[in-house]
């Protein structure tokens, strides 16, 4: 029975096409759980003592993809194929499902049959349930909370009690002090695809992170290996994750991290913004992490390197290569010359006038010049005299490729003369006493080199003085270009293809720019 219907019901294309949910609960498809699987040691999948958990199953695929390994490398020891078959679901393969849903239909995908006590399933246990468990886990509230995954009561609630038969999505597996005590039991490979997030009751479509959560709390059970594939949104902290990107960062058992920027080369059709990653944390593993690029569903580029050389995680390794480049000069870099936020004290709802009148100072905003009183402009280096080097504070495109798969970065680039100001729309990236030295800023911001190594330290939408740590001060009593640049720093023509490829052209008109 088992050899009938592992062969003729065990598809492992089906799960390829189903339809991912949403953004946290994305489906994970086989070709990829394939390739995390490749990362660990094979020899695991020899060894009949080998224990599996994935504590957060919606499909089984990582079980179902786990136990086809199984099957063929424990042949040698457990020739027949039915007791095999047996020992691995039994005794090797374990889950926890995130819904009752996702426990009916995983139990489908490994056992041939929802109901693995049934005639149908291709190993028998005395149970409905198997070793893929799914409870009706309870939220612990606190102030409105939930104290173990941040979730809002009146979320869940949503003004009244919900009925028995709808999700919580209290998920057992992070909703526990002691996830060791729900099987009772030691594993060696903890793996799988978490939830990426839960409403938080904020504003509008305000959501929390979630995914951390199921990492750290695999961590703490210290298996041999934990993979997981996760957003990589993590990289850059913030929301809740400063304490899990350290954590991720400054430890030496990251053995491999695969970095997706694309995240449909894993997830056809679905949009995580900032792409995905997957990694193989070892236990027994001290040293630097093995980053490894992947666009168009092929790894690009491979460099062992630690994890938390700078400030920000440089997830490209070409980007990193370039940037150990413009580093090695040792040149002062504009972090430490970009002024703070709003150095005027000119909030975007400032009021003025207008036309000129009697003791006003010109100030741009974001629907342009108003006369504010001048009294209440703050100056405190005297920079209002000055020629003024500004961008929009905000990342054009919000952070999103453009439809050619490239970046334009900035919105604004321009130059505003002596006695006029700028609202907190703006950053003042440098003053001038020389316009001409102040439109050499200008071409060099706007040419792609420098608006590339900006690129690499941004995460988010708001460009702040510190994300110009990678880009370095030039002297500006002459103008820079891509080639003169690349010359300096030693850029490849692999390289300069990169960058190219990588920046949107900006058009330089009169010490302004514009989109092209």
């Amino acid at each position: 029975m088992a050899d009938d219907l592992f062969s003729s019901v065990y598809n492992p294309d089906v799960l390829s096409c189903l339809a991912n949910l949403s953004n946290d609960e994305v489906f994970t498809p086989p070709d990829v759980v394939n390739k995390m699987l490749d990362m660990l040691p094979q020899e695991l999948f020899r060894n009949p003592d080998t224990t599996f958990l994935d504590p957060a199953c919606k499909t089984g695929v990582f079980l179902r993809e786990i136990a086809k390994r199984l099957i063929t490398g424990l042949e040698p020891q457990i020739p027949d194929l039915q007791e095999r078959i047996d020992h691995i679901f039994h005794k090797q393969l374990y889950a926890i499902a995130i819904t009752e849903l996702t426990s009916l239909l995983s139990r489908r995908g490994v056992y041939c049959s929802k109901y693995p006590n049934s005639e149908f399933s291709v190993t028998q246990f005395d149970d409905a349930e198997g070793n893929i468990r799914y409870r009706n886990i309870k939220h612990s509230w606190v102030n409105g909370k939930c104290k173990f995954c941040g979730i809002s009561k009146d979320t869940v609630l949503g003004g009244g009690e919900r009925g028995q038969t709808l999700e919580s999505h209290a998920y057992e597996w992070i909703h526990t002090l002691k996830p060791e005590e729900i099987f009772n039991m030691k594993f060696d490979v903890i793996i799988g695809n978490p939830p990426y997030q839960l409403s938080d009751g904020g504003n509008a479509a305000s959501a929390s992170p979630l995914y951390h959560k199921f990492v750290e709390q695999s961590m703490k059970l210290k298996p041999r290996y934990l993979s997981m594939i996760i957003p990589a949104r993590w990289y850059a902290g913030g929301k809740g994750l400063d304490d899990f990107r350290n954590l991720m960062l400054g430890q030496s058992h990251m053995r491999n991290l695969v970095d997706v920027a694309d995240s449909s080369d894993c997830f056809p059709g679905v949009n995580v913004a900032g792409g995905i990653c997957y990694f193989l944390w070892d236990n027994n593993y001290s040293g630097e992490c093995t980053v490894i690029n992947m666009k168009d569903g092929e790894f690009t580029s491979e460099i062992t390197r630690p994890l938390n050389e700078y400030e920000y995680f440089v997830r490209n390794n070409m980007a990193l290569s370039i940037i150990r480049k413009v580093l090695a000069k040792k040149e002062q870099l504009m972090s430490k010359s970009v002024f703070s936020r709003n150095y005027f004290s000119l909030p975007t709802t400032v009021s003025g006038y207008t036309s000129e009148k009697p003791h006003t100072t010109k100030v741009l905003t974001s629907k342009g010049d108003l006369f504010v009183k001048t009294d209440i402009i703050s100056d405190k280096e005297n920079l209002l005299r000055k020629h003024k080097v500004i961008i929009t504070y905000a990342m054009s495109g919000g952070n999103k490729p453009t439809s050619e798969g490239n970046y334009q970065i900035l919105s604004s680039l321009k130059v505003i003369p002596p006695y006029e100001a700028c609202t907190e729309t703006y950053l003042i990236l440098a003053v001038f006493d020389s316009h001409k030295d102040a439109n050499n800023l200008v071409t060099y911001m706007s040419g792609k080199f420098s608006r590339f190594l900006l690129l690499q330290a941004l995460s988010s939408i708001h460009i702040t003085k510190d994300k110009f740590c990678f880009v370095p001060v030039q002297d500006f009593t002459q103008e820079w270009t891509d080639e003169k640049l690349f010359a300096k720093y030693g850029i490849s023509s692999e390289e300069a293809d990169y960058i190219d490829s990588s920046i949107k052209l900006m058009n330089i008109s009169g010490g302004d720019t514009d989109a092209d």
